[in-house]
């Protein structure tokens, strides 16, 4: 992908590309049925991303991943990044 492109998503988000290569690869081999391992990608996104995410609501996303209700992908990391609540 484009240089500029990467760029334009830091400026954006605060959040270094090199930073989310490296939770992306971390993320490649995780055991998403593993509640300790969701519980720790979980607050690796929100201490990226700068954002706390309340106890109840970190039960509610490892609920739902660890049941597959929820994939683990780009999509959902983003939403997680992005919530308001």
């Amino acid at each position: 992908m484009d240089n500029q492109f990467f760029k334009n998503i830091e400026k954006k988000t605060g959040v270094s590309m090199n930073d989310v290569m490296q939770l992306a690869n971390s993320l490649q081999n995780a055991n998403f049925k593993d509640e300790k391992t969701v519980r720790s990608v979980i607050k690796r996104v929100a201490k990226l991303a700068n954002k706390r995410v309340p106890q109840e609501m970190e039960d509610k996303i490892v609920e739902s991943i660890v049941s597959g209700k929820e994939k683990m992908d780009f999509n959902t990391i983003a939403k997680m990044m992005n919530s308001k609540k």
